[in-house]
């Protein structure tokens, strides 16, 4: 199963996670990371290297945070606010660097 951002990351986004992913499937938002589900190779890289313990494999999220796993497929495949297409799987997050976008389900987040 692949690895799910979820809300400790909301905000925060310390970043360790992206030097620790060898996949390179670790996108920053405007608000947190995304992983891309279909990069993901599974390996808990993320999930050790994050501080605050927001990368979870996604059948370990808790039944309050099942959302995020949406959230993080939609990051992907939906066309987000300021961009024309979706992200889609663009092969690697270090050549396109800070997507300055989130999914509405993280822009509304806490607000």
């Amino acid at each position: 199963m692949p690895f799910v951002i979820t809300a400790a990351c909301i905000d925060v986004k310390d970043g360790s996670c992206l030097e620790g992913c060898p996949a390179d499937c670790i996108y920053e938002g405007d608000r947190k990371m995304y992983i891309n589900p279909d990069e993901c190779t599974e390996c808990g890289a993320c999930a050790v290297s994050c501080p605050v313990g927001a990368a979870i494999s996604d059948d370990r999220v808790p039944a309050k945070d099942k959302e995020f796993i949406e959230s993080e497929a939609l990051f992907f495949s939906a066309v987000l606010p300021g961009r024309d297409a979706p992200l889609g799987e663009p092969g690697g997050a270090t050549k396109l660097g800070k997507i300055k976008a989130d999914t509405p389900f993280i822009a509304a987040y806490g607000n």
